[in-house]
């Protein structure tokens, strides 16, 4: 009977070390993951900033935020700029620089930009031909896939899209009048 006493607890005993062995796996996990986890100064000073807009059907604009905001947010402006760079090449978001005379850029959400296409789009199907509209498609699939940085050279514009189709200078104009791209002597942002 000892016998079976000292079994029964040897197998208690094992199913505690397993036990144990589980929770030690699963803290190894997390302890992974925190290490893969890296959360940038930029991008929640980004969402903090993203979320602060209104969220309303009647606002045309999806929001953006301006780089000297985000400066003023983060004490590492170097940091910034690289994770700027970093989340730009990755298409989490859109940097432009704006019309102003001065070096001022906005920056946007990736998703943001696209979602801003679209309300474009749906705008102009009830008062545009549907065949001007592709222009918009072939700014999708063949501009922004393929031109990450702030600004394109005309000509650079012209051939991105003239992978989609014929380019007509309304094409152009129709692109600069929805907002999704503003002109300075040939050059785009």
């Amino acid at each position: 009977m000892a016998k079976n006493i000292s079994e029964s607890l040897k197998g208690k005993k094992r199913a505690r070390e397993t036990d144990t062995e589980a929770e030690a796996s699963d803290f190894d996990q997390i302890l992974s993951l925190e290490e893969n986890l890296t959360f940038s100064d930029t991008l929640v000073a980004l969402r903090i900033m993203r979320a602060q807009f209104p969220q309303s059907d009647k606002v045309s604009v999806q929001p953006f935020i301006l780089r000297s905001q985000l400066y003023s947010s983060v004490e590492d402006r170097t940091q910034v700029d690289r994770d700027l760079e970093n989340l730009r090449r990755e298409k989490v978001l859109r940097i432009f620089k704006l019309n102003t005379g001065q070096d001022d850029h906005a920056i946007m959400f990736f998703d943001d930009y696209l979602c801003q296409m679209e309300r474009v789009v749906k705008r102009l199907e009830e008062k545009k031909d549907s065949d001007i509209l592709e222009v918009f498609k072939w700014f999708k699939s063949h501009v922004l896939d393929n031109k990450l940085e702030p600004s394109i050279e005309h000509q650079e514009l012209c051939t991105l899209l003239a992978l989609g189709g014929k380019v007509k200078d309304e094409h152009i104009s129709l692109l600069i009048n929805s907002g999704l791209l503003l002109s300075n002597y040939g050059i785009y942002f």
